[in-house]
């Protein structure tokens, strides 16, 4: 059976960590503690009377002061992980922690996942292919050197780097190594782990590279373990769950978040708020329960990006470099077709293109197996078609020789419908209305990853209202963008109200719309 040795880095809230040792030891575990030097002498007493007897716990052989993007993070974790090998020999497994940490699974789930997952979990992506850094530096951080903390002596820190930038002074990565990147909340196997001690003892000069890498804590541990194992050994993501917000600050967790965090195909979770007792409570009867039943469905993150992209919604105060392309011809008509149930909308444009003989192009914004001619390379993919929206759109009606074209649109996309509607051409829009049942709005949660199909019934009770008001929310937004040329369908209207409605729309008149409203299964589910 898996026995895990946690390495532990911390450097606050002694309580908190006691707490979290007892929990984790408790199921026969282990746990190396590094407590940062530069926090509390009186905190580390209090940690070291409290654990000092229990044999399942062992100290860093050295304390060290550590910092934010500097060496000294990574070599507390070595000097833990050293003194955790001595003391644990018989420890299969190394998991770094943070005393902001929390097991989210039962140590029978736990022991019994690594027991059926014979690999290394680390993420490790490729440095420079990757996207894993978004903004800022990236060759930076590597071919020069780092000796000073940017956050504590930001003036030697930039100036130091001005310096080496000037006067050319850049270093070469060692050369058998290619650069990994990722999370350094891993768990890796002993073998793994003892592979990386030796290494570290044998390359010095990778030691010498790594110590003036800025943030190397993300670097290390990914490369060298890439370096020495396997691919088809290493799992590249990490078992901890955690997100970051659009500031990139990690998101705290909180009394509400336990069924959450349960539905999540990870063993941890980061960070708990210290603040949230009864989730902290319910995490450690967790952990020590047996025979617990999970049901992992895994939304958390689509749900907290959806959840938090309420209220962001603003308005643009100036155009994008693509809006100022030419008009799309003022001569030209575009008819926008928006509606939320997609299927709907097409069996709209399908007898729509039998009664008019119009080009009628689907949702092209939003699918990218929109059947669409070759128009160059700027028809395959979203964000191009997105970005290059104007000279898309007139390509579109040089390659069907027409003045008039029908498209769909999904109501979220209000930008594109303001951006249109701005333009010199002729564009009208027609929202079809429709009524959405629980059942719907679920497999609609499901379908854009806000659900699986084991999330809880209480999580959906919660979230239904949510999207709900957000479809709502979808649609007055544009009856508020006030578009001169608009009409509406309804589920609930007349099959006569709708034909008005769609000859308003098409410019056709209301017997010629009629047939189209009449067809039965139009807005069926």
């Amino acid at each position: 059976m898996a026995r895990i040795a946690y390495i532990l880095l911390c450097h606050k809230d002694p309580v908190a960590i006691i707490k979290q040792a007892e929990r984790l030891t408790a199921s026969g575990d282990y746990m190396s503690i590094h407590f940062d030097a530069s926090a509390s002498p009186t905190d580390f007493a209090q940690i070291t009377q409290a654990l000092g007897k229990n044999p399942n716990v062992t100290f860093a052989s050295k304390r060290i002061r550590c910092g934010w993007g500097e060496w000294s993070l990574v070599q507390a974790t070595l000097n833990a992980v050293e003194s955790a090998i001595d003391a644990f020999p018989r420890a299969t497994h190394f998991y770094m922690l943070s005393g902001d940490c929390m097991a989210i699974k039962s140590a029978e789930y736990i022991h019994d996942y690594l027991d059926d997952n014979d690999v290394d979990f680390i993420e490790s992506f490729d440095y420079f292919e990757s996207d894993w850094i978004k903004t800022g530096w990236k060759e930076e951080r590597l071919i020069y050197r780092h000796w000073f903390n940017e956050r504590t002596q930001k003036k030697r820190f930039y100036g130091m780097f001005e310096l080496q930038k000037r006067l050319g002074l850049t270093r070469d990565i060692p050369a058998d190594l290619q650069i990994q990147i990722g999370s350094q909340w891993w768990c890796l196997r002993r073998q793994t782990i003892e592979a990386v001690m030796a290494f570290t003892r044998k390359r010095k000069d990778v030691m010498r590279f790594f110590r003036t890498t800025w943030i190397p804590d993300e670097t290390f541990f990914q490369t060298i373990v890439r370096h020495i194992v396997p691919d088809n050994e290493i799992r590249a993501r990490t078992l901890t769950f955690l997100m970051f917000t659009d500031y990139g600050m990690p998101v705290t967790f909180y009394n509400d978040h336990y069924d959450l965090l349960l539905a999540q195909d990870y063993l941890f979770a980061r960070k708990i708020s210290s603040e949230a007792t009864d989730l902290k409570r319910r995490l450690g009867l967790l952990y020590s329960a047996k025979d617990v039943e999970l049901q992992i469905s895994n939304e958390g993150r689509n749900l907290f990006k959806f959840l938090t992209g309420r209220g962001r919604i603003g308005r643009r105060f100036s155009t994008r470099f693509w809006e100022t392309e030419s008009t799309l011809g003022r001569e030209r008509e575009l008819l926008i077709v928006v509606c939320k149930k997609w299927h709907v909308a097409k069996r709209v444009l399908e007898q729509m293109r039998q009664v008019t003989n119009l080009p009628a192009i689907e949702y092209l914004f939003s699918e990218q197996d929109t059947p669409l001619p070759d128009l160059g390379g700027i028809q395959n993919s979203l964000g191009k078609r997105t970005r290059h929206r104007r000279s898309l759109m007139r390509m579109l009606f040089d390659y069907y020789e027409a003045d008039r074209l029908i498209v769909c649109m999904d109501p979220g996309d209000i930008d594109l419908l303001n951006d249109f509607a701005s333009d010199r051409s002729m564009t009208r829009v027609l929202e079809i209305e429709c009524q959405f049942s629980d059942d719907y709005l679920i497999g609609h949660a499901m379908r854009v990853g806000l659900a699986g199909e084991r999330t809880s019934a209480d999580t959906l009770e919660r979230l239904l209202p949510t999207i709900r008001n957000d479809l709502t929310l979808e649609s007055d937004r544009i009856r508020d963008a006030q578009f001169e040329n608009y009409a509406r369908m309804r589920e609930t209207a007349s099959a006569q109200d709708n034909a008005e409605a769609l000859a308003a729309f098409l410019r056709i008149s209301p017997e010629q719309a009629q047939p189209i409203a009449d067809t039965h299964y139009l807005f069926t589910d």
